[in-house]
């Protein structure tokens, strides 16, 4: 293909037709706020975009793909926390926050899945990077490519986090 922008369209479309809902996952673990949220989302679309002009094969397009975009989640949250001097939530408020009225069931799982979301929300940038990689079914090989570390490290953070997550879900507080 001769035209570079062409070439960059297309590797975007790919992208966001292979891994569109997945970015929407990773914008929503990133940000509470549905109109932050959004504009997170516009950000990761953007700098993915952009980012096409300079891809090269070096890695698969599935890495290239998360790696710009957890770089501009991890980006969003420094921002996020220099702006606002914010204080993470604790789990006891996690507990509380509202659930929407779906039928009993709907809302029982989204309440959970809410208060997953709300523990991994609180974690520091880096233990969530590696968690929501893991979630999304990534190795501890691609984890440690998208996010600069060693394999091994990757494996072992997502081991204790896991254990962390679990650890606090079940007791309901850090412990």
């Amino acid at each position: 293909m001769d035209d570079p922008a062409k070439k960059q369209d297309q590797l975007y479309q790919a992208a966001i037709a292979g891994h569109g809902p997945a970015l929407e996952r990773l914008s929503r673990s990133y940000e509470f706020d549905p109109e932050t949220r959004s504009d997170l989302l516009q950000e990761i679309h953007l700098a993915l975009w952009r980012s096409f002009a300079s891809f090269e094969d070096q890695c698969s397009l599935r890495t290239w793909i998360y790696r710009v975009a957890h770089n501009v989640g991890a980006t969003h949250v420094d921002r996020d926390r220099r702006r606002r001097a914010r204080v993470f939530i604790t789990l006891e408020e996690a507990e509380t926050m509202p659930g929407e009225s779906d039928p009993l069931l709907l809302a029982d799982r989204r309440k959970t899945i809410e208060r997953l979301y709300a523990l991994i929300h609180a974690l520091e940038p880096v233990e969530r990077q590696i968690i929501l990689l893991y979630l999304e079914g990534f190795d501890g090989v691609t984890i440690g490519e998208i996010t600069g570390i060693s394999a091994t490290n990757a494996a072992t953070r997502v081991h204790r986090v896991k254990k962390l997550l679990a650890r606090r879900f079940n007791q309901g507080g850090p412990r």
